[in-house]
């Protein structure tokens, strides 16, 4: 049997003749703007005034849906230029002069599970310390009588452990 094998699974789905979805939305907010600048400018001023905003709103549109550089659509291009230029170029290492760089957002995540190790260690702590209380409230609440069995219970751990080691010696 044969059976039909999509040959570019990487190209997006159309959805309108050529266009996607992606192309779709960007054309309609670009000619919702233009059209928004049309009927705010038309009315009061010449062709001269709201013609040019309109050409760079609508190029830039068009741009933004159909353009592209180097096999990159056309944002992404933009922001990978924006990078280069902003970020700086000449990067000078100096052993042990610096903390490595950590982005915004693993910054974020190791803030997160710091916060839930500290509630983990708070929640630990005040167990612990219940735990404690509860020990001490229980051995030495009830009076003499208590610390008297206790007495007598570590005389007889003393002997045992003196029993053990003379019998081993």
């Amino acid at each position: 049997m044969q059976f039909k094998v999509p040959q570019d699974v990487q190209r997006a789905d159309t959805i309108i003749g050529p266009l996607t979805w992606k192309q779709l939305i960007i054309l309609a907010a670009g000619g919702g703007v233009c059209y928004a600048i049309y009927v705010g400018l038309a009315k009061d001023y010449f062709m001269e005034v709201w013609l040019p905003p309109i050409i760079v709103v609508g190029g830039l549109t068009a741009a933004l849906a159909f353009l592209k550089i180097h096999d990159l659509t056309f944002e992404r291009f933009l922001l990978c230029f924006l990078e280069y230029h902003l970020l700086p170029r000449k990067r000078i290492w100096k052993k042990g002069q610096a903390e490595p760089f950590v982005s915004f957002i693993q910054r974020k995540a190791e803030d997160e599970k710091l916060k839930k190790a500290q509630e983990v260690k708070k929640e630990q702590k005040s167990q612990k310390s219940i735990k404690e209380m509860s020990k001490i409230l229980d051995t030495y609440s009830s009076g003499l009588e208590e610390t008297t069995d206790i007495a007598t219970e570590k005389a007889q751990k003393k002997e045992n452990l003196e029993k053990i080691i003379n019998h081993k010696t």
